[in-house]
This record gives C-alpha cells, sequence and structure tokens, in this order.
C-alpha cells in the first residue's frame, strides 16, 4: 500500500469536510427516496464532529499527564456518558431505577474486563496505559450499549405489552424467576447476537478497525491478527456481563418479590429531559408568537392614529 498513511501524514479539517460530504451524499439520496433519515444522518454525523474534536483534545491532556487517577476518570466518565446514552436516548420505554442500574452493570463490566484483558491477555504492564486502557473501555462501552438496550427493550416490552404469558406461569404458582426465565433467555440472545454474528464473520468478510489501525500503525499482520482477537473476546464478555446483569435486574424491579408484575413501575412517557426541552420550546415559540403579535398591535395601532391624524389635518 504506497499511500498508507505514516505518522507524517496530516489531516485537516478540509479532509474531514471531504469525508462529510458522503454524509450529504447519503442524505440527499434519503431526500429524494423520502426515506426520512436524512436529518439523522446530519445530526449524527455533526455529533460525531463535535464529541471525537472535544474527546481529542481532553485525551491529549490525559495522555501527556500519563495519570491514572486521570485514566480512571476518564473511564468512569465514558461509562456516565454510556448509561446516559442507552436510558435516555435510547430506550423506548424505563423502570425505577433504571439509571442506577445501568450504571452498575457497566461499571461492573467494562472495568474489571480491561484491567484482567489488557494486564494479562494483551500483557500491558501497567494496565491503565492511557493509549491503551482508554481505547479499550471506549470500545467495551460500545458494545455494551448495544446488548444492554437490546435485552432491557426486549424485557419490557414482554412485561408490558405482551405479560399474559408470564401472568398465566404465575398463577399457576410459578416463581418469578420461573416464569421470567423465557424472557430473560430470548433477552440474552438476543443481545449477545450481534456480537456472535461479528465475531463469525471476522477476517473473511471484514477487517475490523482496530486490526486496520495496529497495520496501518506500524504493527505486523500476526500481531494486528492477535490483538483483535483478544479485543473482539473482551467485547463479547464484557456485553455478556453487563447484559446480564441488567437483565436480572430489571426483571427483579418489574416483578416484584411477591411474584406480582408490576407494570406501574414501567414507563412509557418520554423521558424527563426531553419532556423538559419539548416545555421549553413550546415556551420559547409561545413567547416569540406573543411578541410577534404584540408587534403587529403596535403596528396597527400607530397606523390608526396616523390615519386619524391625517384625517383630522385635512378636515
Amino acid at each position: 500500500m504506497d499511500s498508507a498513511p505514516t505518522d507524517s501524514t496530516h489531516l485537516d479539517w478540509g479532509n474531514v469536510g471531504l469525508g462529510f460530504s458522503f454524509i450529504i451524499f447519503n442524505a440527499l439520496v434519503s431526500t429524494s427516496l423520502q426515506l426520512g433519515v436524512g436529518s439523522s444522518l446530519l445530526s449524527a454525523a455533526i455529533r460525531c464532529v463535535v464529541q471525537l474534536g472535544l474527546v481529542a483534545l481532553v485525551l491529549q491532556k490525559v495522555f501527556e499527564t500519563n495519570n491514572p487517577w486521570a485514566v480512571g476518570g476518564i473511564a468512569c466518565l465514558m461509562n456516565l456518558l454510556g448509561t446516559i446514552e442507552a436510558v435516555i436516548n435510547k430506550s423506548k420505554k424505563r423502570y425505577d431505577h433504571m439509571f442506577s442500574c445501568v450504571l452498575f452493570s457497566m461499571l461492573c463490566s467494562t472495568i474489571p474486563v480491561a484491567i484482567i484483558g489488557i494486564r494479562f491477555a494483551m500483557v500491558i504492564e501497567p494496565f491503565w496505559k492511557p493509549e491503551q486502557y482508554i481505547p479499550i473501555v471506549g470500545m467495551l462501552c460500545g458494545g455494551t450499549v448495544s446488548g444492554i438496550v437490546v435485552a432491557v427493550s426486549y424485557v419490557l416490552r414482554e412485561i408490558y405489552d405482551n405479560r399474559d404469558k408470564v401472568e398465566m406461569y404465575l398463577a399457576f404458582g410459578a416463581s418469578r424467576f420461573e416464569a421470567c426465565r423465557p424472557v430473560a433467555r430470548e433477552a440474552l440472545r438476543l443481545a449477545l447476537a450481534p456480537t456472535i454474528s461479528q465475531m463469525s464473520v471476522i477476517g473473511i468478510i471484514s477487517i475490523p478497525g482496530m486490526m486496520t489501525g495496529a497495520i496501518l500503525g506500524g504493527s505486523s499482520v500476526q500481531q494486528a491478527a492477535r490483538l483483535q482477537m483478544v479485543i473482539m473476546f473482551m467485547i463479547s464478555a464484557s456485553t455478556a456481563l453487563a447484559t446480564i446483569i441488567t437483565t436480572v435486574t430489571t426483571l427483579a424491579i418489574v416483578v416484584d418479590n411477591e411474584d406480582r408484575l408490576r407494570p406501574d413501575r414501567v414507563d412509557v412517557r418520554d423521558h424527563p429531559v426531553w419532556r423538559a426541552r419539548n416545555w421549553l420550546f413550546s415556551r420559547a415559540v409561545d413567547g416569540v408568537k406573543h411578541t410577534v403579535r404584540s408587534c403587529r398591535g403596535l403596528v396597527r395601532k400607530d397606523r390608526q392614529n396616523g390615519v386619524a391624524e391625517t384625517d383630522r389635518l385635512l378636515g
């Protein structure tokens, strides 16, 4: 690859703009075909630019300090942001204490798996080296968020919309664990299906970004392939652990200790953040309308006064 980037390659915002043109092309195709995803593509691409730009600034400082507490803070922050994405942006249904449960499951999966994998599987010491630890935790958070959203969405849909089967099990004397076992099994299967599919096709149909980055960075192909294997196994383990914890806690909340379904603990409304945003937006729109009406009234009054004054002078 004669044109492969090297350490001297410099990308400026003009290169980013050229890459952004592909998103604009997709948005135009969506608009012409009336797919309805053009605005979502543009907003997601803008978020990507802003978020990666901010992350680059922060990580550059963290890499320079080489402080384990700063590395741990960034790891916790990524888990917090992943929880916000899963609970606020991705979930259409929520339950009581969902935010704390999801955050707990993510911290109990991504942090230990990253520490064990980096220290023993990747043989990096100290394990908290920011150049390795932070990117790996970020990849683990990405896979974990997807698995949690799929599992929780399925569980809440079955409990809230299709609860007849679970209620029948409970009515015949089954415990909540026995009644919810089929729901939990299917939720875990759906959550882990994308990771299993990705591992099945990796290397044959697709070459993942971590392996590509290692090759472009100068590592041998064999070392890059082994590194990618370890990363994929870590993502699979982290996703499975977080999904299991979240599924169990979700079922423990929506089915109480007395083996009763509690659909009242499921909230199908928009998240309070979005309700507050909509309220503020409606108030702002009402304020603008009131201001426009007031301005029109003043203009109309001035015109009437002007006409009356003209009639008085001509009369």
